[in-house]
């Protein structure tokens, strides 16, 4: 027998504010993350742009002695996950260290700073630079490992490092976990820090935007004069928790989470094809046991690239078989890789919540080329809609989730 999951708790930091209500309102008047980064001048990068954190100094919220194997991303994690169990209610509940609660949480990688020191290493022999802590800072897992030490969870803990699928599978594979009886509560989510590193993964491939001197006509998703993405920084994250569990202590119900799916591309790395994640949409409405006709709104993954767009909105179309109202919140916070899945599931539960839905800031042309879908633009859309839909994808990945408001 299989169990239903809520969503109990919600958090996040992210470069428009760190909760509903400031983020609502920069939407509202148009703002968004990407600026200029003067300081990334001095690197042989075309892309100068980024969505930085402004304010966020997670050294001084907490002691040292509980931060010293954390990096920004893990701070970041910490802070949200911190935001989540407030709302949630179970800040100090002895669930957390009871053994029924656990961690499904991911980046893309750690934090950056470590890698300059290994890499002195191994290019100049030195280890000046090198710390006891350097690995667990650096490490692929080091969120999901840091929020639960720092919470003192002694449940499972599930990594989930697949880029931009980290944050999506954080939470689907939380998900699974409680419906199949392994554990009561779940920490679900994803965080990312910014760094040069990444902007010039992108780079590399061309698919980074480059209109440097007009950021704030940057990213622009599904829109025929797209150049490509910007990278951004946050993090977010969900308290998952047993349905009957949940009602018995009389918490306050955000959404229930009914479906997710996720599978491989199978083909090419950075090339997705539409039909593996079309697939992903499908299984995720069959978990769910609803249709896409019940469905009232599509977050989109939307990083702004050429191959990404046209893919996933084909993918969309296809799986939905009709013009679904979508969006795609990169376009405001840039794309926060590891972290996006997270953020976007969030804000998708509260926009379904209000009703309210802003469009892809800076879309003006849908390029033809991408499927036909009711693609939100210009001004915000009033949906009144049961169930949502958030979706990502990674380099190879296909992850997405259903969720139905309360």
């Amino acid at each position: 027998m299989t169990r239903r999951v809520v969503v109990t708790g919600m958090g996040g930091i992210t470069a428009l504010g760190d909760t509903w209500a400031d983020i609502r309102e920069n939407m509202s008047a148009g703002r968004t993350a990407t600026r200029r980064m003067p300081d990334w001048d001095r690197y042989d990068i075309q892309t100068k742009l980024a969505a930085p954190l402004e304010g966020f100094d997670g050294q001084s919220l907490y002691p040292r002695k509980r931060i010293r194997t954390m990096g920004p991303v893990s701070l970041m994690a910490v802070r949200a996950t911190e935001r989540a169990l407030e709302d949630a209610g179970l800040a100090d509940d002895p669930v957390l260290t009871g053994g029924r609660t656990g961690v499904s949480y991911g980046s893309s990688w750690g934090s950056v700073e470590p890698v300059a020191a290994f890499g002195e290493l191994l290019n100049n022999g030195k280890s000046r630079m090198l710390t006891s802590t350097s690995y667990i800072k650096m490490m692929s897992h080091t969120t999901a490992v840091n929020v639960g030490l720092f919470f003192k969870v002694t449940g499972r803990i599930i990594p989930t490092s697949c880029a931009c699928a980290s944050g999506s599978q954080g939470i689907g594979y939380a998900y699974e976990t409680i419906k199949y009886g392994l554990q009561d509560v779940m920490i679900a989510g994803g965080a990312e820090e910014l760094s040069v590193a990444d902007s010039a993964v992108f780079d590399t491939l061309f698919a980074a935007s480059t209109l440097n001197e007009t950021p704030e006509l940057s990213p622009r998703p599904f829109d025929k004069d797209r150049d490509g993405l910007v990278i951004g920084e946050g993090s977010g994250t969900l308290i998952l928790e047993e349905y009957e569990r949940a009602r018995a202590r009389g918490a306050r119900i955000h959404a229930e989470v009914l479906g997710f799916a996720t599978n491989s591309d199978g083909n090419h790395i950075t090339q997705p094809q539409a039909s593996t994640m079309k697939i992903a949409l499908r299984d995720a409405m069959e978990d769910a046991g609803i249709s896409g006709d019940e469905i009232g709104f599509v977050s989109a993954h939307g990083t702004a690239t050429d191959f990404g767009d046209v893919a996933e909105s084909l993918a969309t179309r296809a799986a939905f078989d009709r013009a679904v109202p979508t969006h795609s919140l990169k376009s405001y916070f840039g794309h926060t890789l590891g972290a996006c899945g997270a953020i976007e599931a969030w804000l998708a539960i509260e926009m379904a919540r209000d009703g309210w839905f802003p469009p892809t800031a800076n879309l003006v042309n849908v390029d033809p080329e991408c499927g036909d879908l009711d693609y939100i633009m210009e001004t915000p859309r009033q949906i009144e809609t049961e169930f949502v839909m958030s979706n990502n994808f990674a380099f190879g990945s296909c992850p997405t989730a259903s969720s139905r408001k309360q």
